[in-house]
C-alpha cells in the first residue's frame, strides 16, 4: 500500500510502498477515501526537515543538551551514529483521515464493514486506528467534509476551554484553518467574534462566517482598534490560533482582555509574558491540548479505556462526534477551506504547494480505492517484495537464512545491522506496522518486509529467527521458533516468569537441543570484558565484583515498567549484569538477594542493590540505580582479586591496578560487544560448534533474575 513519509534530515516528502498494517485488538482497519494535509503542523514539519543542522539545533535546545551530554558519557562516534539514525528515520505524515471500515478488531463495537469513519489516521491507503480515535460519519456528511473532523476538534477543544457564553465578545488571533473553524464554533455559541490576521483572503472568509475583522497588515495598534469596535471595557476572551515565535499575540491578548478575561493558546506563540498585564487584571491563561481529554493518555488512546461519561463529558472521540453533528446540521461549513486537491501519487506536488504557497489552506489527498479488499487481498498486501524494486538483496551463498521479528530503536540501530555484517541470506523483517518493517528491511538489504508473522512459521527455508519485540512476546516466539525447526536469537530477557521459562526448556528438550538458543547478553563479548576475563583466568582466585549502573529515570507508564509487558527493569535490563557477573566468575550462582529503595517517585522498583554469591566463593554487588544524574557515566564495572583491581568505565576505558604488563585499554567509541555477540552465535551455527552461551547457563541466569523479582 502507499504511504506518505518525510525525511527529517532533508525535509523531502515521498510516497513509499509499505506492507498493510496488522489489525490489532481495539483497533479498526480503514481503507482511506481522502485525507487532509494540516497546513499549520505539516508545513512546520517540512520547514524543520529542510532546515540545516544549526537551525534544527536552535529549534530544539533541549535536544542539543542531551546530545552534548551523550558525547561526554558515550563518546562522539556513538552519539553521532545515534543522531544520524534518528534523523534518517522516516516520519509518517498526516492525522486527518476518512475511510471505509475494512476490518474490526476484537474489543470493538459499533462499527460495521463499509462504514465511513473519520479518524486521526495518517496519509496512507490503509490505516489501523484505535477505536477511541474514530467516529462514524453521518450519511449527510461527505468524506471531503469529514476530513476536517480532527482539525475542527482541535478548534472545539480550545473553544471549550475558553468557556464562551451567549453575548460575549471573543477575539480569534490567527485565521488559519483552526482559527476559521473556531470562529464558526464560537458563533454557534452566540458570541460576537473578532478575527485578527495579516491575510486578506482569510479575513474575507472570517467575515463570511459572521466575524468582524482586523487586518494586521494595515494597522499598527490592533489593541486600540479592537477597543474601538466594542462598547465595553475589554473583550471577554482571546483564542490564539497563530503560528509565530513573536510574543505579540499573547501580549496583545492580555491588553485586549477585560478584568478576569480568559486567554487560550491553541497555536504556537512566544511566551515571554508581562506579569503586570496578567496580574493587574487577574487574567487566566491556558494552553489547549490537541483534540481534547484522552490525548497522549496511552490507556485511553491505545488500550481503549474510555473515561466515564458523567465525569469527563467531552473526550477526543466525543469531540469528533460533536463536530460531525455540527457538519450534519450545516452549522459548521468547511467547503470554502479547500484550496487544493491532489491524488496520493502527486503527494510531492501537494507538499510543494504547502511549502511554496503560503495562502494554501485545505489540501485534500484522494486515493484510488473503489472496492473493499477481500481477506486474501489483505493477506497479499501484508508483504512487500523488495527485490522487485531497485533495491536488491545481498548476494550470498550461505545456507543460513535469517528473519527478524521487530524493528524498534535498538533492533534497527544495532542488532539488525550486526546481522547484516554476517554474510548470510537476509530474508524478511516482520513488524505490526508496515512503515517500520519496510524502512528497516530496505535499509539492511532484506528481501521482504511483512506484517504477516504467520508466514514465518510456515517457511522451511528461514532457519534463524531474531526476536526483538516487547518482552512479553519473547517466550512464545522462542518456543514457536524451536517448534518450527529454527535457531533463535532473542534480545533479553528470555522470559518474564517461571512458567514461560519452563515452556522454553520443554520446547528445547523436545528438539533434542538441535536448534540453538541465544540471548543477547552482549556485554560479555565486549573486547574490554574479554580482556578482563583473560587477566582473571590467570589470577585464578575468588573475586569481588562491584557494578554501578546509572540506569536513569523511566516513567511508570513506560511499557518496560509494566510487569505484564516489560517485566520491569530488573528482569528487562538488570539481567545483563547478572549474566556479566556469571561470566566473569565462571561459576554457578549459589545465592542471590535483592534490596529495593522504597518510596521512590513512581514506586517502580527500579532502584535496587542485587547481591550474588558463586560456587567458588566469589561475590558480586550490582547497584542498579534509576535515581542518579545523567551527567555521570552509565556503567562502571570493578573487579577486585588477589590484590589487583580492574576498572571498566562505560565500555570505553579499562584500567588495571597491580597487573603486571597491563595498565590501560581505551577507545573513542563505546563497544558493548553487540557485533561480537552476533558473530559468535552465527559462527557456532555455521561451524556446528557449541553455542557461545550454553543453554543451561541462559536458563540459570533467567531463573536467578526472575527469582529475585519474586522474592
Amino acid at each position: 500500500m502507499k504511504q506518505i513519509t518525510q525525511n527529517l534530515k532533508t525535509g523531502k516528502s515521498i510516497v513509499v510502498d509499505v506492507p498493510l498494517q496488522k489489525l490489532k485488538a481495539g483497533h479498526v482497519l480503514l481503507q482511506t477515501k481522502t485525507s487532509l494535509i494540516s497546513a499549520g503542523t505539516e508545513r512546520m514539519l517540512v520547514d524543520f526537515g529542510k532546515s540545516g543542522y544549526l537551525k534544527k539545533a536552535k529549534q530544539q535546545p533541549d535536544k542539543v543538551k542531551e546530545v552534548i551530554q551523550k558525547v561526554k558519557t558515550d563518546g562522539l562516534m556513538t552519539t553521532y551514529e545515534a543522531v544520524k539514525a534518528k534523523l534518517d528515520q522516516p516520519m509518517p505524515m498526516g492525522y486527518c483521515n476518512v475511510g471505509r471500515v475494512v476490518a474490526v478488531g476484537s474489543d470493538v463495537e459499533g462499527y460495521e464493514i463499509g462504514d465511513l469513519v473519520a479518524s486521526n489516521g495518517q496519509h496512507a491507503e490503509y490505516v489501523c486506528v484505535p477505536k477511541n480515535l474514530c467516529a462514524k460519519v453521518p450519511d449527510a456528511v461527505s468524506a471531503e467534509q469529514a476530513c476536517f473532523t480532527v482539525l475542527a476538534s482541535i478548534a472545539l477543544q480550545s473553544v471549550r476551554l475558553i468557556k464562551p457564553e451567549l453575548g460575549e465578545t471573543i477575539v480569534v488571533s490567527g485565521l488559519g484553518m483552526v482559527g476559521l473553524l473556531a470562529i464558526q464554533l464560537l458563533r454557534s455559541h452566540g458570541c460576537h467574534v473578532i478575527g485578527l490576521d495579516f491575510n486578506s483572503e482569510r479575513l474575507r472568509l472570517a467575515q463570511s462566517y459572521g466575524a468582524d475583522v482586523v487586518d494586521l497588515a494595515n494597522v499598527d495598534d490592533p489593541v486600540s482598534i479592537v477597543e474601538s469596535m466594542i462598547k465595553q471595557a475589554g473583550v471577554d476572551g482571546v483564542l490564539i490560533a497563530a503560528a509565530t515565535k513573536s510574543n505579540d499575540p499573547v501580549s496583545q491578548a492580555a491588553k485586549m482582555c477585560r478584568q478576569r478575561g480568559r486567554i487560550v493558546l491553541v497555536g504556537v506563540a512566544g511566551l515571554e509574558l508581562s506579569r503586570a498585564d496578567f496580574y493587574e487584571k487577574e487574567l487566566s491563561f491556558q494552553v489547549s491540548c490537541s483534540y481534547g481529554p484522552g490525548r497522549y493518555d496511552d490507556n485511553y488512546e491505545q488500550k481503549g479505556q474510555d473515561y466515564p461519561f458523567g465525569f469527563v463529558r467531552w473526550t477526543e472521540q466525543r469531540n469528533f462526534q460533536a463536530v460531525l453533528a455540527e457538519m450534519k446540521a450545516a452549522r459548521l461549513s468547511v467547503s470554502e477551506l479547500v484550496t487544493h486537491q491532489y491524488a496520493i501519487d502527486d503527494a510531492e506536488k501537494a507538499y510543494g504547494t504547502l511549502q511554496n504557497d503560503k495562502s494554501a489552506l485545505g489540501i485534500l489527498l484522494s486515493y484510488p480505492n473503489d472496492e473493499l479488499p477481500s481477506i486474501s487481498e489483505q493477506k497479499s498486501m501484508s508483504t512487500v517484495n523488495l527485490e522487485d524494486s531497485q533495491h536488491k538483496g545481498a548476494e550470498v551463498t550461505d545456507s543460513l537464512n535469517v528473519s527478524v521479528i521487530g524493528a524498534g530503536n535498538y533492533a534497527s540501530r544495532v542488532l539488525i545491522p550486526a546481522f547484516k555484517q554476517m554474510n548470510m541470506s537476509l530474508d524478511t523483517v516482520y513488524t505490526n506496522t508496515g512503515l517500520s518493517c519496510q524502512t528497516v528491511a530496505k535499509r539492511n538489504n532484506f528481501k521482504k518486509a511483512s506484517t504477516d508473522l504467520s508466514q514465518l512459521w510456515e517457511k522451511s527455508d528461514s532457519n534463524l529467527v531474531v526476536i526483538a519485540t516487547r518482552h512479553n512476546t519473547h517466550a512464545n516466539f522462542v518456543c514457536k521458533a524451536l517448534e518450527t525447526n529454527k535457531h533463535v536469537f532473542v534480545e533479553k530477557p528470555l522470559a518474564l516468569n517461571m512458567n514461560e521459562l519452563e515452556k522454553i526448556e520443554n520446547s528445547y528438550a523436545a528438539g533434542g537441543g538441535k536448534y540453538k538458543v541465544m540471548v543477547g547478553f552482549n556485554r560479555r563479548f565486549s573486547p574490554y570484558v574479554q580482556k578482563m576475563k583473560e587477566l582473571l583466568l590467570k589470577n585464578a582466585m575468588p573475586m569481588s565484583i562491584n557494578m554501578t549502573i546509572n540506569a536513569g529515570y523511566i516513567p511508570k507508564d513506560h511499557w518496560t515498567q509494566d510487569a505484564e509487558v516489560g517485566g520491569g527493569r530488573i528482569i528487562g535490563e538488570a539481567c545483563h549484569f547478572i549474566d556479566l557477573a556469571r561470566y566473569l566468575t565462571g561459576h554457578t550462582i549459589t545465592h542471590s538477594a535483592i534490596a529495593y529503595q522504597e518510596n521512590t517517585t513512581d514506586n517502580c522498583h527500579d532502584t535496587a542493590i542485587i547481591t550474588l554469591q558463586f560456587a567458588d566463593g566469589s561475590i558480586a554487588n550490582i547497584n542498579y540505580f534509576a535515581n542518579g544524574h545523567k551527567s555521570i557515566m552509565k556503567e562502571r564495572i570493578e573487579v577486585f582479586s588477589k590484590g589487583k583491581v580492574l576498572q571498566l568505565d562505560n565500555f570505553r576505558k579499562l584500567t588495571g591496578y597491580g597487573w603486571k604488563g597491563f595498565k590501560k585499554m581505551s577507545s573513542f567509541k563505546q563497544d558493548k560487544g553487540q557485533v561480537a555477540c552476533v558473530k559468535a552465535f552465527v559462527d557456532s551455527i555455521k561451524n556446528g560448534s557449541q553455542s557461545p552461551i550454553s543453554f543451561n547457563e541462559l536458563i540459570e541466569v533467567s531463573h536467578v533474575t526472575i527469582g529475585l523479582v519474586n522474592q
